[in-house]
């Protein structure tokens, strides 16, 4: 018997999710839920469309949901009301809440009796894997993230809100002389500035003052102020054209020493480069779904974080098989 996964939601998250399913063999979508009307959906796999307001109805029909809305107004709410009657997964990526929306799920998930684990994907997620193993591996040492390159869909909505502006994808660009600098095993101390730069491809109204644009831009706080900041004023077909995708990726680094005098250097790292930001944390986040049916198939309850899954549980193949192949 397949495990029964429903989709909360169908933007570039749960496409992914769809798309991640069709690629497992113990896996199958069994319902999409949406805030919109279902009749107006068209899935890529004939998935049923039902409304959010049926959900509380199907407990008997899925073993999972997969819930795909967004970290700032949707996954706060929808995650522990939807624990009340399955076992879910989320992206939650707002790292400094972390901490509470674990607190509201972990409660939740307690009194159904439901497995809930939050902030699956790459990071948070498999980065912070990373981050944890090598602080445990290396106590004495120094940790290093870098993200791009890649479009951040955040601060492309930031361009996008701005007077005179139609349309805008913005890059994050890793700086490649600071990342040279740790891999030399250096450990420098890096500023935001020295790590990261921001590219912006901006398509820009007629007659709209390009100038102003530009200044709004690189002087955005929590943005791109604190960034060196390029922008490029561009078509709308040069938009399509040449940053129609969602690529991303990164690098975590944990440069440390060994030896009763640090004698030794040592440095890990860990690098992705994604030719689709949701389309993999998708794919993550099906892995995640195949634990959590499992522990809950166990009488396991509660929230959970990527910190508290055993690595067997993620694989379709069974403990023997995976001694078997691949310890």
């Amino acid at each position: 018997m397949k495990i029964r996964v429903a989709i909360a939601g169908y933007g570039n998250l749960g496409r992914g999710v769809e798309a991640a399913v069709t690629h497992t063999e113990d896996m199958e979508c069994v319902a999409l839920f949406t805030r919109r009307d279902p009749k107006t959906i068209a899935t890529a796999t004939n998935i049923p469309v039902y409304h959010m307001d049926d959900a509380a109805g199907m407990q008997d029909k899925i073993d999972v949901m997969i819930l795909c809305g967004g970290s700032a107004n949707d996954l706060p709410c929808q995650t522990p009301e939807l624990a009340r009657y399955f076992n879910v997964i989320d992206s939650f990526d707002t790292h400094a809440k972390i901490p509470e929306h674990f607190a509201n799920v972990d409660a939740v998930c307690k009194e159904s009796g439901k497995v809930g684990i939050i902030s699956v994907g790459w990071d948070p997620g498999l980065f912070s894997l990373n981050r944890l193993m090598g602080q445990a591996i290396l106590p004495t040492g120094s940790d290093y993230t870098f993200w791009g390159k890649g479009v951040s869909q955040g601060h492309s909505d930031a361009i996008r809100r701005i007077d005179g502006v139609l349309d805008a994808r913005q890059y994050t660009i890793p700086v490649e002389e600071a990342m040279n600098r740790v891999r030399n095993g250096e450990n420098p101390q890096l500023t935001t500035r020295q790590k990261h730069v921001r590219e912006c491809f901006v398509v820009a109204e007629d007659g709209a003052d390009l100038n102003a644009i530009e200044q709004a831009i690189v002087t955005m706080p929590n943005y791109f102020a604190d960034y060196n900041t390029t922008v490029h004023f561009i078509s709308m077909d040069e938009l399509k054209a040449n940053h129609n995708g969602i690529p991303h990726g990164g690098v975590v680094f944990r440069c440390g020493t060994t030896g009763l005098n640090n004698e030794n250097k040592h440095i890990i790292e860990y690098k992705l480069s994604l030719d689709s930001n949701p389309e993999f944390t998708s794919s993550v986040l099906v892995a995640y779904a195949r634990a959590a049916y499992r522990l809950s198939q166990n009488g396991e309850n509660g929230c959970k974080t990527v910190f508290d899954i055993a690595p067997a549980l993620l694989h379709p193949s069974s403990p023997e098989e995976q001694r078997k192949n691949l310890l």
